[in-house]
């Protein structure tokens, strides 16, 4: 729930600003009533894996850039660990370890 108050608000359409996202991905681990009521409460549709399901849910085509996206943030060791303890000199290497994985995928 704190997570979804923390929320930037989301561009949108001139004029009308979107204060949710429009919809919400999640795995397993994030399914349970309170927060499908809180996400309705905030008109945003919530497109969670069920529990107790097979899986095959379809949500892994959403799911695979984030993941891909983790492991290469985690290739720097750096950040795997999270050696820093100042969350300034944290955020300065993640933008680094971006702006890296920028430049060599161009």
């Amino acid at each position: 729930m704190p997570l979804l108050n923390r929320l930037p608000w989301v561009r949108g359409k001139v004029g009308h600003p979107r204060r949710y996202p429009a919809q919400l991905f999640g795995d397993r681990a994030y399914d349970s009533e309170g927060l499908r009521g809180a996400c309705q409460i905030r008109r945003i549709i919530p497109r969670l894996a069920r529990r107790r399901t097979e899986h095959g849910s379809g949500l892994g085509v959403f799911r695979w850039p984030v993941e891909r996206t983790l492991s290469w943030l985690h290739r720097m060791r750096r950040l795997g660990y999270r050696l820093d303890r100042l969350l300034p000199s944290h955020e300065a290497f993640l933008k680094l370890a971006c702006a890296v994985i920028a430049f060599r995928f161009l």
